[in-house]
C-alpha cells in the first residue's frame, strides 16, 4: 500500500503541475497567444469559455494537492481528479472531431482515473 500511496502522490503532483500551468496560461494569456501556442480550441469558443476552463484547471490542480496534504476534506482530492477526467473527455471529443491527436488527453484521463480509483477505493486520505 505504501508504494501505491507514493505513486498516487507522484501522479497528483504531476497532474497538478500540468493543469496548474495550463490553467494559468488560459486565465492569463491573450487568446491570440494561446492560439499561437497550438491551442486550436481557443479560436472556436468564446474567450470567457477559455477562461472558465482555465479556472477549472487551476482549481482542480489545487484540489489534487491541498485537501490531501492538509487532510482537510480529503474527499475533494478524488473529486478534483474527477473534474479533470471530465475536462479530458470533453477535450478529447473536441480534438477527435477536428482530426487532432488525443494522446495527451488520453494519458491525462488515465492518470486522473488512477487518482480517482486510488483515493476513493485503495488508499483514501483520512481527515484530521
Amino acid at each position: 500500500m505504501k508504494f501505491l500511496h507514493i505513486g498516487l502522490w507522484i501522479t497528483q503532483v504531476l497532474l497538478a503541475a500540468a493543469f496548474g500551468m495550463a490553467g494559468f496560461m488560459k486565465v492569463s494569456a491573450p487568446i491570440d497567444q494561446l492560439a499561437a501556442k497550438g491551442m486550436s480550441f481557443v479560436t472556436t469558443y468564446d474567450s470567457s469559455v477559455v477562461r472558465i476552463i482555465g479556472v477549472a484547471e487551476l482549481l482542480a490542480a489545487l484540489g489534487l494537492i491541498l485537501p490531501a496534504a492538509l487532510r482537510i476534506l480529503p474527499v475533494l482530492t478524488p473529486l478534483a481528479a474527477t473534474g479533470l477526467a471530465v475536462i479530458m473527455v470533453l477535450a478529447a471529443k473536441y480534438h477527435w472531431a477536428h482530426n487532432e491527436p488525443i494522446i495527451a488527453n488520453t494519458v491525462f484521463l488515465v492518470l486522473s482515473v488512477f487518482v480517482i480509483w486510488g483515493r476513493y477505493k485503495r488508499v483514501p486520505v483520512v481527515a484530521k
